[in-house]
């Protein structure tokens, strides 16, 4: 057994999975770990001030995070406890399913446990555990530097002008495209449909993402949306405007797709395994994924598109619409309840470090939110696509920014889901999602 502490699960309810899936890097864990004994600095030079920080207690304290999918937990625990002998951190895993996860947080926040120090937070949580008063605004005492941090990541992290969490991963939605049959990737949605008969004269189906009745839907949707100028809800977090011109010539995209072949019926179902698996065995010109397919594509034994593929932006409406991905990822946040919140500023400061970022990518192929290490000559030649990836989380957009997301997402799968399988129209899908955003944030959600 490890020297460390040792990591606890949850047992939960097995659902779908979002965003949760990623690739160990290609041989990395000897680097990772020459890595981790390398690098490790005293709990005084962490942050904090070694005790004097004000930030208050110090102590053993707890790290709850979704399933380890990227087997990153050991190293980043082991790096810590042996420079904390008297602060060390156990990471609670929960279940791979992001709705459960959610549902885990949510009952121990209501429940003020003070056990849950520090909770890895999914992008679209932030504004509405703040709202809440379960997290503590990293302001003052507990101020956080951000400065080396790209954008987009701080802003999913900022709720009312306030910085709730720490940014730790991120991600953006790429565009995997076989470069055997197209001579370069689309930018626009007219040369993806262009593009189409290439894929009917090579017998396979053209343009896929993920449209099953799920979170993945929500992100499909908002990109298409942002992408043709329009938004979902208004900056206030509270105000739905989703039944607009720009709205309704983004969800037709998709609409359209499906209508006219250009999106399989099969894809009606698909979250991101079932697409990507359509897109490695073969089956399709074009996916819109996250960077955890590079690697499979690239080592999988069923893949049939080794070498034959490559990667890209997604593609914009025109020109002066270029295409915006939903912005993916996740952020430590401290706990209101925690009784070693100085314990956990400095755990905080440590994963947000190059040490503990270069860690995450070498091992686990999660996207670093510090954006010096998109331009290190050593990880670009080890993961090609980081220029690429760099592009869309620079343009990306974070999925509504509301308190009442659950309810939001719900109203934007449930319509759009609809819309997608000719059950409504386009038209009438957007006014009962604006209908709906209206009811949750006006205290329905």
């Amino acid at each position: 057994m490890p020297s460390f502490d040792p990591v606890k699960a949850v047992p939960l309810p097995t659902k779908g999975t979002f965003m949760q899936k990623r690739t160990i890097a290609l041989g990395a864990t000897l680097a990772a770990a020459a890595l981790v004994a390398a690098g490790c600095s005293s709990s005084k030079s962490s942050g904090g001030g070694g005790g004097t920080s004000g930030g208050g207690g110090r102590g053993p304290f707890t790290a709850v995070q979704g399933k380890d999918n990227a087997n990153v937990v050991p190293a980043q625990a082991k790096l810590w406890n042996d420079t904390h002998p008297n602060e060390k951190v156990t990471f609670k895993q929960q279940s791979a399913s992001a709705d459960d996860q959610l549902s885990d947080l949510q009952q121990h926040f209501q429940a003020k446990d003070p056990n849950y120090d520090v909770v890895s937070v999914d992008v679209v949580w932030t504004a509405q555990f703040a709202a809440n008063g379960w997290l503590e605004p990293l302001t003052g005492q507990y101020a956080l530097d951000t400065s080396k941090m790209l954008p987009a990541t701080v802003k999913a992290a900022t709720y009312q002008g306030k910085l709730f969490a720490a940014p730790n991963t991120s991600d953006g939605g790429l565009l995997f495209y076989r470069k055997d049959l197209v001579s370069k990737a689309p930018t626009t949605w007219s040369e993806l449909i262009a593009d189409c008969a290439k894929a009917k004269a090579a017998g396979i189906a053209c343009y896929g993402g993920q449209y099953a009745n799920y979170e993945g839907l929500t992100v499909n949707v908002a990109e298409a949306i942002n992408t043709a100028g329009g938004e979902i809800v208004k900056p206030d977090g509270k105000t739905p405007n989703v039944n607009t011109p720009e709205a309704t010539t983004g969800l037709n995209f998709l609409v359209n797709g499906f209508k006219q072949g250009h999106i399989p019926k099969e894809a009606i179902g698909w979250k991101e395994d079932e697409s990507q698996t359509a897109f490695t065995t073969g089956k399709l010109l074009f996916l819109r994924n996250w960077t955890y397919v590079y690697n499979i594509a690239a080592t999988s034994s069923a893949s049939k598109v080794k070498g034959k593929y490559a990667i890209a932006p997604l593609p914009g409406m025109d020109a002066s619409h270029p295409g915006r991905s939903s912005l993916g990822g996740h952020s430590w946040a401290m706990s209101t309840y925690s009784k070693h919140k100085a314990s956990v500023l400095d755990f905080l400061k440590f994963e947000s470090s190059d040490q503990v970022q270069r860690l995450l990518l070498n091992q686990g192929s999660l996207a670093p939110v510090l954006a010096d290490l998109y331009k290190d000559p050593q990880l670009v030649q080890k993961f090609t696509y980081l220029p690429t990836l760099l592009a869309s989380i620079q343009t990306a957009e974070p999925r509504p920014i509301t308190p009442f997301y659950t309810a939001t997402t719900k109203a934007i799968e449930t319509n759009s889901y609809a819309a997608l399988q000719g059950q409504k129209t386009t038209e009438q899908a957007l006014k009962d999602m604006q209908s709906a955003i209206t009811s949750a944030t006006s205290g329905g959600g």
